[in-house]
């Protein structure tokens, strides 16, 4: 039986000349499937998805993460996320297979294809939250349709249209709305009307920007309902002294009025607007369930946050540069639900999002973003 023998350079040559050839085949487009269709994000909200806009306004460090140790278990340095590491919107973009969703502000953002993040810490549905501070819903969604002239600058009009109807557009508003009375030590314009009105405020606003996206060409709307804002650590110090462990009960009754309303929003949205679909995600019990029992969920506490001081480190002085330059830090906040008094930690959100993405219509619903990244139409 004849040999082949190959010299060191011939073999390296002929292997060259197999790999190029499978690269090039593989490659190739499937003449029978269809192209890749890019479903991208399109983020707006609070700290719950702050990726980092509030660096690069003019703002105090109350409204800002960009210091240590937040962004400590995951960037290993401070990018403003108001985490020890991802938050929702980025566990999000790895589930959708894109890149991570950039901050709107962050200077040299050039690429919109993919989406991008316009949420604000301490951001709003009213103006009035933090005003002057953060960058509100209403100015969020003037950013949008900056961003929509460039796509379609850049993509042409069709393609544009396309990439805008098959996005899909994320929210978590309103929290900030209803803390900021009891937190800034300014309630004067809460107190002007009743809870009832005062939701309404939030829901009008909410709605009028759905209906400015829809305009412009959304149709595929996720969001987020109020946590179960009284019972934060930072929230419980609101109560009296003897009764620091309860829940903060007026921000809790504000928060299950938002809940009410905005569950019958978005199925009246539905029925209004051609097309317009909606995944609501129940924070509030997911929440509540890791409050009442942290341990089925792998915390080992849920009512101390990892970072920060005083009693249950309750006090919002995470990194010490917000006036109490003490403050202290956990060794590991895989174990905590809270990472500071007022935001969960990363493997908290990791849990959330993992049920926005795929849970179950019980507690997100009617769609969940699985199916939206899936293109439903």
């Amino acid at each position: 039986m004849a040999t082949l023998k190959f010299s060191g350079v011939h073999f390296r040559t002929i292997l060259a000349i197999l790999i190029l050839k499978l690269v090039s085949s593989s490659s190739l487009p499937d003449q029978n499937s269809k192209p890749e269709k890019r479903v991208s994000l399109f983020v707006f909200g609070d700290s719950l998805f702050d990726p980092g806009n509030n660096n690069y306004i003019n703002t105090t460090t109350a409204y800002q993460a960009n210091f240590w140790p937040y962004g400590e278990s995951f960037f290993r340095v401070p990018t403003g996320r108001f985490s020890d590491g991802w938050l929702i919107p980025d566990f999000i973009s790895e589930f959708a297979k894109l890149p991570l969703i950039p901050a709107y502000l962050k200077p040299g953002i050039k690429d919109y294809s993919y989406g991008v993040n316009f949420a604000s810490g301490g951001a709003g549905a009213l103006l009035e939250s933090h005003q002057g501070f953060v960058v509100d819903l209403k100015t969020q969604l003037s950013y949008f349709k900056k961003v929509k002239k460039q796509l379609k600058h850049k993509l042409g009009g069709e393609k544009a249209k396309a990439l805008l109807s098959s996005a899909v557009y994320l929210f978590s508003i309103g929290g900030n709305d209803y803390l900021a009375p009891f937190t800034t030590g300014n309630s004067i314009f809460y107190r002007s009307f009743t809870k009832d009105q005062y939701v309404g405020m939030v829901i009008g606003n909410l709605t009028n920007v759905l209906q400015e996206i829809y305009k412009k060409g959304g149709r595929k709307f996720a969001f987020v309902n109020i946590p179960p804002l009284g019972c934060l650590p930072v929230t419980k110090t609101l109560n009296e002294k003897e009764n620091r462990d309860a829940c903060f009960e007026e921000v809790m009754t504000l928060a299950k009025l938002h809940n009410r309303a905005i569950s019958k929003l978005l199925p009246k949205l539905q029925s209004q607007l051609k097309a317009f679909h909606y995944s609501k995600h129940d924070i509030y019990t997911s929440i509540s369930e890791r409050l009442n029992n942290p341990s089925k969920y792998g915390f080992k506490e849920a009512k101390m946050a990892c970072c920060g001081s005083g009693p249950n480190r309750a006090n919002y002085s995470c990194g010490g540069m917000r006036g109490e330059k003490e403050f202290d830090l956990c060794d590991n906040p895989k174990d905590y639900l809270f990472f500071d008094s007022s935001h969960p930690t990363q493997s908290a959100y990791k849990q959330l999002a993992e049920l926005i993405w795929s849970g179950s219509s019980d507690i997100t619903g009617p769609y969940n973003l699985k199916a939206f990244f899936q293109d439903i139409s």
